[in-house]
């Protein structure tokens, strides 16, 4: 026998659509007409928020996206500053820390200002 069960909510999403300018009150009225309710955005959100990442993992982030650009592996970016692989996996994976001596190491073999890895 069939029970009576409840509605499942019906859950709202945010969406982001960019295109012409020209052709914007087009796209209001069929997504009005599809139920959406539009809203003009008027705040910018920082764009750290829009990372995913917390400010404590910048710098592994950086230093793990400074050695793809170069082309690098991590053992050939521990061979070039001395840094054992290990321990570049781990820095990568902010498990452990950076510090002034291997970001000046990372740094020189990355092209990059040392800084960047740690700041956050």
């Amino acid at each position: 026998m069939l029970e009576r069960t409840k509605k499942p909510h019906t859950e709202n999403v945010t969406i982001r659509i960019t295109g012409p300018a020209s052709r914007k009150k087009e796209a209001v009225k069929i997504l009005a007409h599809l139920g959406f309710a539009i809203q003009e955005e008027t705040s910018t959100t920082p764009w750290r928020e829009t990372l995913g990442f917390e400010n404590s993992q910048l710098p592994g982030v950086f230093l793990a996206g400074a050695r793809h650009r170069e082309g690098m592996t991590q053992e050939q970016l521990a061979k070039a500053t001395g840094i054992a692989r290990r321990h570049i996996s781990e820095m990568e994976n902010n498990k452990r820390p950076i510090g002034k001596l291997n970001a000046r190491k990372l740094a020189a073999a990355l092209h990059v200002d040392p800084r960047r890895f740690l700041s956050a």
